[in-house]
């Protein structure tokens, strides 16, 4: 007979564990397997995508997300496979984010994704911003965007700054151009993707503008700005690609500057990796100008950034 699992014995409380109930719990166990961190073989397209994405520099949510998503498309094929319901989703999304945060290169990396996953045929990428969808006239915008969604077709439209679409009131055209982009979204759903991008505050805003707007896009991944020791790091791996590198003072320079322009500048007037790229274009046209003069050219010279290269708009 079995014993009890709880025995009193002189005041204290006995726990005996039955050895049949104990195979039992054994059975249930995988439920709480662990995922191995290494991706199977099999899955070649994440895996050269997640190479490009640990190139960049931070995005740790980001990058998380678009496995997710690649894992969901996958896992619901595996499903279809089986007979299982695999209801096909919409995957339009927002990306939410201050300027040089890099939206339009993840858009790119998305596209190639889902190419490869025959989610998309084309895999291309349609960049638009609102003179491209707003018309002068009645009926104009209507067909300006239509036009824009046909070529997206078999990829993605991106538009950025797609707050600007509805800064006109009722009577701007803009909102005409919403309205149509809502109905494709729904005729074309698995036909392109439609990324909206722009600043946090402004796309909230956007999303009350038309009552389907915001149903439509399951996916909504936020950028953050960059801090100081990542701005360095994507100007570091921009000079490497160009075979540069910064002097020990050069390096200081523009810490320093990149530590004061962020403290003074509102964080959306900043453009993050765009205000680095600029600030490093800018250095070797002033290198390139400094060796000239001084007529030395050997091979350290070349390569080295000093501090005085280093010319800031705002000094």
């Amino acid at each position: 007979m079995d014993q009890p699992n709880n025995a009193k014995s002189n005041g204290r409380i006995r726990v005996v564990l039955n050895s049949q109930k104990r195979k039992t719990i054994t059975k249930g166990l995988p439920d709480f397997q662990v995922a191995p961190k290494v991706i199977p073989p099999e899955h070649a397209a994440l895996k050269e995508i997640e190479a490009e994405l640990g190139a960049l520099v931070g995005m740790d949510e980001m990058k998380k997300t678009i496995k997710e998503i690649y894992a969901w498309i996958y896992v619901n094929k595996k499903r279809e496979e089986l007979g299982l319901k695999a209801r096909k989703q919409a995957l339009h999304m927002m990306f939410k984010g201050n300027p040089g945060t890099g939206k339009t290169t993840v858009a790119r990396l998305i596209g190639k994704l889902f190419q490869k996953m025959n989610v998309l045929s084309k895999g291309h990428l349609i960049e638009a911003e609102r003179a491209d969808l707003v018309g002068e006239y009645i009926g104009h915008t209507a067909q300006k965007t239509r036009d824009l969604v046909k070529k997206a077709q078999g990829g993605i439209l991106f538009i950025d700054e797609a707050y600007s679409l509805g800064r006109g009131g009722e009577k701007d055209f803009g909102k005409e151009a919403i309205d149509t982009l809502v109905k494709h979204m729904e005729d074309k759903q698995h036909e392109f993707i439609l990324i909206l991008a722009g600043y946090s505050r402004e796309m909230d805003y956007f999303l009350t503008l038309n009552p389907g707007l915001h149903s439509r896009f399951p996916l909504v991944i936020d950028f953050p700005d960059y801090n100081i020791d990542q701005l360095m790091e994507i100007g570091g791996k921009m000079l490497v690609e160009r075979e540069y590198a910064l002097s020990h003072e050069a390096e200081k320079k523009l810490k320093d500057h990149l530590n004061w322009v962020k403290a003074v500048l509102s964080p959306t007037s900043f453009s993050n990796g765009r205000y680095v790229r600029n600030v490093i274009e800018k250095s070797i046209r002033t290198q390139a100008m400094r060796l000239l003069m001084i007529n030395t050219y050997d091979r350290h010279e070349l390569m080295t950034i000093r501090s005085n290269d280093l010319v800031f708009d705002e000094d």
